[in-house]
């Protein structure tokens, strides 16, 4: 790998570059991947189990022709999180199910009429501060977790939560090759031997656990309210897929929305989200992380991605791994969830930016103002059992004002549209 030749996508690797390869792309995707269960309070094995098979899908769909590897989604932390909170967990995954399905029903209306009405129904200006509120909306369990809100603060939690915490932050900044797509990994190792050397780790339910353990399988439970106030997390994940094959299709040259297309990835991708509830685990994406481990090895190999898939499904029968993830400590989750919503906060202004958003258009700057302050204000709307608020609200507002826009525009009403 010294002369850093390109691996192509449809190209196969010798044994002994598959595995330690493979194994690079599964600790990539595995800090941030575990770290959704671990908010829901669900074995991390069901996940592990899903991203791998649900790759493998992802894989066939598209035809082995778009690398990219699934892993949980944090889009859903928000809106899952009032669900289960307010009916448990099994409904959660019954608006998982509902997500999956509309989003197949999205590919196929894409592969009929495209993707430029997703821009009118929630444009950049919009879509920007949706995605950022994910993030803000839970700034505050990050703390918690951390047990910084606690009335008597334990000075034992503080020291795990600031090593977690400095680790991420600087081996973000300072970490080379492939160290630098798994900081969120090594900072949690870092805040796990942390944790030992402080004595707030418990390793009996390790000890006890069975090397060999089946994934704890569910079903899902379907309510009106839950489905209504996940669904609209659709359009977020649609954008965020949309902009990982964009990237991906920079990496490995070759323009992935048109072959194999953007409608049999967004496919793939929902496919695995509505398996996922089905059986248990939690929605999934294409991942970030991953897309990041192509950039620096340079190997593009779908035969390496699904080599990861395969390591994953593995794992997720290894039941001393599943309870050593469910045993880490709230100060290291609290330490590494700090960072992660500020930068999935960050990315919805990274879109603003990245869009070039006028902010010098009247609509744009009201757009946005009204998304943020819906989304912060902690309003609330009831409509029978089923109550909107955060950025559920806030999406369901950008919708409707910028779908109101679009008319107004089309009555020659608005007085920037000659600007647009």
């Amino acid at each position: 790998m010294e002369s850093r030749r390109i691996i192509q996508v449809e190209e196969k690797v010798p044994f002994n570059l598959l595995v330690p390869l493979s194994i690079q792309h599964m600790f990539a995707m595995f800090g941030a991947s575990v770290l959704v269960p671990f908010l829901f309070g669900i074995s991390p094995a069901i996940v592990l189990f899903m991203n791998g098979v649900g790759t493998l899908l992802f894989i066939a769909i598209t035809k082995g022709k778009a690398p990219a590897y699934l892993g949980s989604s944090f889009a859903f932390l928000a809106p899952a999180g009032i669900v289960i909170s307010k009916m448990g967990y099994e409904y959660a995954l019954g608006g998982f199910v509902a997500v999956g399905f509309c989003g197949c029903v999205l590919a196929l209306i894409i592969y009929k009429f495209g993707s430029d009405w997703i821009d009118i129904v929630l444009p950049p200006a919009a879509m920007g501060p949706v995605v950022a509120l994910i993030g803000l909306e839970l700034s505050g369990n990050a703390a918690s977790n951390a047990g910084l809100l606690d009335e008597v603060i334990i000075p034992e939690n503080v020291i795990v939560f600031l090593v977690t915490l400095g680790v991420a932050i600087f081996g973000n900044i300072v970490f080379r090759g492939f160290l630098s797509v798994i900081p969120i990994l090594i900072a949690v190792i870092a805040g796990y031997v942390a944790a030992l050397a402080c004595g707030i780790v418990n390793f009996a339910e390790i000890a006890a656990a069975p090397w060999f353990a089946v994934p704890n399988f569910q079903t899902p439970r379907f309510s009106a309210e839950a489905i209504i106030t996940i669904l609209p997390v659709i359009l977020v994940i649609a954008s965020e897929h949309i902009g990982h094959q964009v990237v991906t299709s920079k990496i490995v040259g070759r323009d992935l929305l048109k072959d194999p297309g953007l409608h049999r990835s967004l496919l793939g991708d929902n496919l695995s989200t509505m398996i996922s509830g089905l059986i248990g685990s939690v929605p999934t994406t294409t991942y970030g992380e991953n897309i990041g481990v192509m950039a620096v090895t340079k190997v593009y190999s779908v035969q390496v991605i699904a080599g990861a898939a395969i390591l994953s499904i593995v794992c997720s029968f290894v039941g001393k791994l599943s309870m050593l993830i469910q045993t880490i400590p709230g100060p290291v989750i609290g330490g590494i969830s700090f960072l992660l919503y500020g930068m999935i906060g960050a990315s919805g202004i990274r879109i603003l930016v990245d869009s070039q958003v006028d902010y010098g258009r009247s609509r744009n700057l009201t757009l946005t103002s009204v998304v943020f302050v819906t989304g912060l204000s902690g309003i609330a709307v009831q409509f029978g059992n089923i109550q909107l608020t955060g950025m559920v609200l806030a999406c369901i507002v950008a919708m409707g004002l910028s779908l109101i826009f679009y008319v107004l525009d089309k009555l020659k009403l608005t007085n920037d549209r000659d600007e647009a």
